[in-house]
């Protein structure tokens, strides 16, 4: 019985489980998202988010225990100078798991995982949301009218202004003369 046993075991022997969770760990830090099966997703979730939750005190023993986790220099290099700058003021919640539609071989349930602070989309759709909400139904109508007399009044000021500034200094000439 598996009482209390919660570690996946994705159907490899412990060595071939922990590399192949160090190269997708490394694969994720490097391209900021990557596409995987939702059980492997699922485990690498917990094996990297520790990981970058160990990069926000950049020490040389923290260094050295990532680095015994991930075996890649470049890859811790990346870990404590960029990801970490970026997760600094978030308190967990390092990755998102997006389900994505079945794979065509085997009809295995994939899924994107992907480090929550690179995601530019979701960014952008926020910023675009906002905008919107300053717009309310019903009146888009009467709102339209107005702003199109605030620009012409506008304009008419714009243009009123502009002779008044030119006739200013023609007036002092003569007075000087």
């Amino acid at each position: 019985m598996r009482h209390g046993k919660k570690v996946n075991h994705l159907g490899r022997t412990a060595s071939h489980r922990k590399a192949m969770l160090a190269n997708m760990a490394s694969s994720l830090i490097l391209h900021k998202r990557i596409t995987t099966t939702l059980a492997k997703a699922k485990a690498l979730r917990t094996y990297v988010e520790p990981i970058i939750t160990k990069s926000k005190n950049d020490t040389t023993h923290s260094r050295r225990t990532v680095f015994a986790y991930l075996q890649d220099k470049e890859v811790v290099t990346i870990l404590f100078r960029e990801i970490a700058e970026k997760v600094a003021t978030r308190p967990g919640g390092y990755t998102r798991i997006i389900k994505l539609n079945n794979r065509p071989g085997d009809n295995a349930e994939m899924a994107l995982i992907e480090l929550v602070d690179y995601n530019e989309v979701y960014g952008k759709d926020v910023e675009a949301k906002e905008e919107k909400k300053t717009t309310r139904r019903g009146r888009s109508k009467a709102a339209a009218p107005k702003a199109d007399d605030a620009k012409a009044e506008t304009a008419e000021k714009a243009a009123t202004e502009a002779p008044a500034a030119e006739e200013a200094p023609a007036t002092e000439e003569p007075k000087g003369e």
